[in-house]
């Protein structure tokens, strides 16, 4: 049964069955409650084998039960002001089983003995239920019992537990800083998420994870009164799986930008970008419209990350080729027959590009996945050619795989996991070279920094990117600031078109912090690694004003 089918069966036909609390959200919260220590490890598996041994009673073949603390705080400011403090958090339990060969899921929030036994049984009554329209049984690839076991995001200060003030005083100065600098507006935030998840399954893993991520953000805007017109830049962070200590911008984290100011690698300077970010504002008002026409692109990781996510992440999600996933942004031009092949050149000899959800700093970072897999690394395409997709316990005999990937997940205890992208990332090429050294190769091209507007056709196919900062290059050297830039593609010539990578010195990531999929909608979190990256003969058009 596809994914859409067994939601809205088990939703819509027998929405009677399932547990009050299913739909709860979050309840607010003070910020000290967030700190607070949730259920010892011992009471929450004794919770888990309520769920397991009730619905094994009742007929189920496979059990996992989640129980999950979801813990958010959200700040926003604008200028001199606080726009909003958002503390938030969500408990509750999720049970999924197979049952005459069915899934059935169901959830509650009523986290106690009784609670979490009927819950159990209602997802063993709705699998049945769907059993009658199913077709062939489900068929999980096989998974080792793990036991006891933790993982930790190895933070070195839990960004929840830093007094609310310290952190909006540093935004205020973000904001003073920018306003200082030129700016005419601005607005900055901060995002944080704790999840708390324990997973135990009739496989015989009882696994506690705490998952920690952190992302820093802003918005600058500067006016030319006299002209009308206004010019803006976001942020160069990269959300990441850390605590607060990616805030001490520390020196060694620092990258030289051929453009001539700061990247940020594993530490980020609020306070120095958003001077930065107030100076471009104001040279992008004067900056010359770039001439449309064939350009070699020099992109960096914080651009290039979104171009990864969209023409090779999603589309290689293996639920969107096989047409499972399709109303949220579309299925994938990459279909089974390609890969099949063997020999389907989906970029240059040059591009490798890896899936997993272990790279340490990451937001995808974690020791196992949300069906008790154990996390790993594995190839998407390898010097060039497409290899493998993103596949889940179900999903895994589809493309003759004997293991999960290790890439289920869901936002929410109240959510039914599913397959969801893990970290995407191009490997760093093997010879020494920096972006200066990258851009001193390049005749007429533009370097392009930041994530910007875009769009992709339905099958991941053919795009158009733009980005936050663009800059001539002439002769190997950056002479000036361009503006209007956008480049138009498609993602087998896009890829096919990649000339040069630099090496792991550079390498970088870029996140998306609330990245949609699925109905009903989930929002997860997944970074992609690159070092820049040049891109020869891309057609580069005009977006804006009269040349």
């Amino acid at each position: 049964m596809k994914r859409r089918d067994f939601i809205h069966l088990s939703g819509l036909g027998l929405g009677a069955m399932i547990t009050p609390g299913v739909l709860a959200m979050g309840n607010t919260v003070t910020a000290e409650q967030l700190t607070i220590p949730g259920l010892e490890n011992a009471a929450k598996k004794n919770l888990a084998d309520v769920a397991l041994n009730a619905a094994k009673a009742k007929g189920a073949s496979y059990t996992d039960v989640r129980i999950g603390r979801y813990l958010q705080q959200f700040l926003f400011t604008r200028e001199k002001n606080v726009e909003n403090i958002t503390n938030a958090e969500s408990f509750g339990v999720g049970i999924r089983v197979i049952a005459d060969g069915t899934w059935g899921f169901a959830a509650t929030s009523d986290v106690t003995p009784d609670g979490i036994k009927a819950c159990a049984e209602t997802a063993v009554a709705i699998a049945k239920a769907n059993a009658r329209l199913q077709s062939e049984p489900v068929v999980l690839a096989p998974v080792p019992g793990y036991g006891e076991v933790t993982w930790n995001t190895p933070i070195q200060k839990n960004a929840l537990a830093v007094p609310v003030k310290e952190k909006i005083d540093l935004l205020l100065s973000v904001n003073n800083a920018a306003l200082d600098n030129g700016a005419a507006f601005v607005n900055s935030n901060l995002f944080m998420i704790n999840e708390q998840k324990y997973f135990a399954s009739t496989d015989g893993s009882y696994i506690d994870q705490d998952i920690h991520r952190i992302w820093p953000t802003f918005n600058v805007t500067a006016v030319n009164k006299a002209e009308g017109n206004f010019r803006s830049r976001q942020a160069l962070s990269a959300p990441m799986g850390m605590g607060y200590e990616y805030m001490d911008g520390l020196a060694k984290d620092k990258l030289a930008n051929p453009a001539g100011f700061n990247s940020y690698k594993n530490s980020y300077d609020m306070v120095e970008d958003a001077v930065a970010a107030a100076k471009h504002s104001k040279e992008k008002l004067t900056a010359k419209s770039v001439l449309p026409g064939k350009y070699d692109l020099v992109l960096d990781p914080d651009h290039l990350g979104l171009t990864i996510h969209e023409s090779v992440g999603h589309p290689l999600e293996l639920d969107r080729v096989l047409g499972y996933e399709a109303n949220y942004a579309g299925t994938s031009f990459a279909t089974l027959d390609k890969w099949k092949a063997g020999d389907f050149k989906y970029g240059s000899d040059k591009v490798n590009i890896v899936a997993d959800k272990t790279q340490p700093l990451s937001l995808g970072n974690t020791g196992y996945d949300d069906e008790g897999v154990k996390c790993k690394e594995w190839d998407l395409i390898k010097n060039g050619v497409l290899v493998n997709y993103q596949a889940i316990r179900d999903q895994a005999k589809i493309i003759n795989e004997s293991e999960s990937h290790g890439c289920c997940f869901a936002d929410n205890w109240s959510s039914v996991q599913f397959q969801r992208m893990p970290n995407v990332s191009l490997k760093p090429g093997t010879e020494k070279l920096s972006a200066a050294d990258m851009v001193k190769g390049v005749e007429k091209g533009v370097y392009i920094i930041g994530r910007g507007s875009y769009s992709i056709d339905q099958q991941r196919y053919n795009f158009q990117f733009g980005g936050q900062l663009f800059y001539e290059i002439k002769n190997g050297e950056i002479v000036g600031m361009l503006e209007d830039v956008a480049y138009q593609s498609n993602t087998q010539e896009f890829w096919n078109s990649c000339a040069q990578i630099c090496d792991k010195d550079d390498y970088r990531f870029f996140g998306s912090f609330f990245d949609g999929k699925g109905q009903p909608s989930q929002s997860s979190a997944v970074s992609h690694g690159s070092s820049t990256t040049r891109f020869d003969g891309v057609n580069v058009i005009n977006t804006g004003r009269k040349i």
